[in-house]
């Protein structure tokens, strides 16, 4: 990464944990994190993908947990609608 440059998302996550005080996310979790943020955003208004992982990290469930309930929820919102 340059100073000139941005950083690649990658790299952003990594120095954001690094500040944070914690591990980044792993490949997986970041699948799944994203996966999240795409269901809340074709679920609902695009804001809500990253209030939705804001929310995933407030509650604590595994990412991959978190894919499910909000699945869950799109599938129960479409039915219902």
């Amino acid at each position: 990464m340059t100073t000139e440059s941005k950083p690649t998302a990658s790299d952003w996550v990594q120095l954001l944990a690094e500040e944070l005080g914690t591990a980044p996310p792993t490949d997986d979790e970041i699948s799944d994190l994203l996966a999240i943020a795409g269901v809340a955003a074709h679920a609902s208004e695009r804001t809500a993908a990253p209030l939705t992982t804001w929310l995933v990290g407030r509650a604590g469930p595994s990412p991959a947990e978190a894919k499910e309930i909000a699945a869950r929820l799109a599938s129960r919102l479409d039915s219902s609608g």
